[in-house]
């Protein structure tokens, strides 16, 4: 089954064949119900970004035993975010756009 065409009523599923509650997920994982039930029904925009968002769904992933790299792509499709962070097709050199070098510039005068 791929997580690109499970409904949230299928991860709900998957979470009480595994006979795990939300509740047991957040005390165990310390992430809030109101994200592990964001991930559930698919409302990605309601998980805190960056990072965070990825390490929760994966997170949720393990709790239920599910694939996460599967998730994580349902993640990415719904989102539009590619792993890296980045949007599709984008590219980190565009005007406009700041490297890391590009703040350590103005530093690197001041201090010599």
């Amino acid at each position: 089954m791929r997580f690109d065409r499970l409904t949230p009523l299928d991860l709900i599923a998957i979470r009480q064949k595994k006979g795990v509650s939300l509740q047991d997920i957040a005390t165990a994982t310390k992430i809030g119900v109101n994200y592990l039930q964001a991930i559930e029904d698919g409302e990605f925009s309601k998980l805190p970004g960056g990072i965070y968002s990825t390490s929760y769904i994966r997170q949720y992933a393990q709790a239920v035993d599910c694939n996460e790299a599967e998730l994580l792509e349902r993640y990415y499709r719904a989102t539009g975010l590619s792993p890296e962070g980045e949007t599709p097709g984008s590219d980190p050199n565009t005007p406009g756009k700041k490297s890391f070098s590009d703040f350590l510039r103005p530093l690197t005068r001041v201090l010599g």
